[in-house]
């Protein structure tokens, strides 16, 4: 039997929702609750289960390069990472590494090639709660929680936004899904309870709410390795 020893920063928000759990990269994640209706609307799903890794320096571009990484060219720029993984540009010398599924190991990987880090290279550990969100009542919520019109901006270009949702500082990713808007949403895991909140009853306010993470990326669960 596999036990977690990672706890989502969400863990106990999520229980109070009475979800199906199921372990993943060894943290206890909500594999269904609520209703895949919500999915029509607007759904919140918690995503911190996921690899990530951050490092900066004035020879933080160069050592990407020289592991292969294709590295954003444009501060608050992200870019794609293996199949479902991203690199996303936060500063001219700083980087944020995410890894998509249990299938790809680009975060620990390049963590442990760095290790306590380089000339140049600091590595930055990134312990960030992350939030889906999705749906097309997405912006409805994000209006009512940030100054951002996300709706203006233009996807192709691969943006990444650095932002405050309802006093909370943030890092937001918005793509689209299926042909819905989705919105990856990092923050402090200390914080991450108080946003999960607010999201989640403005959310219901307009017919969504939770979902588990097989409704939104059933994927995920079908590609994690034994």
């Amino acid at each position: 039997m596999i036990t977690a020893i990672r706890t989502s920063p969400l863990h106990e928000a999520l229980a109070a929702l009475n979800p199906r759990w199921e372990i993943y990269q060894d943290m206890q994640v909500p594999l269904a609750m609520g209703s895949d209706a919500h999915l029509e609307t607007v759904a919140l799903t918690d995503l911190s289960c996921l690899k990530r890794f951050g490092l900066k320096g004035a020879g933080a571009e160069k050592w990407l390069q020289e592991q292969g990484v294709p590295v954003p060219p444009a501060i608050n720029q992200r870019g794609p990472l293996g199949q479902r993984g991203l690199i996303a540009r936060l500063a001219t010398t700083e980087f944020f590494i995410e890894d998509g599924s249990a299938a790809e190991n680009n975060a620990d990987q390049l963590r442990d090639r760095l290790q306590r880090g380089l000339p140049g290279v600091t590595p930055v550990l990134r312990q960030d709660a992350e939030i889906a969100m999705s749906g097309p009542a997405a912006h409805e919520v994000l209006a009512q929680t940030c100054s951002v019109n996300f709706a203006s901006l233009d996807l192709d270009s691969r943006p990444l936004v650095m932002t405050s949702m309802i006093g909370v500082s943030v890092l937001v990713i918005p793509s689209l899904r299926q042909g819905r808007p989705l919105f990856q949403i990092w923050c402090d895991g200390t914080f991450a309870p108080y946003l999960w909140e607010h999201l989640l009853e403005i959310a219901q306010d307009l017919g969504g709410g939770a979902v588990g993470i097989g409704a939104l990326f059933p994927n995920l669960f079908r590609e994690q390795k034994p």
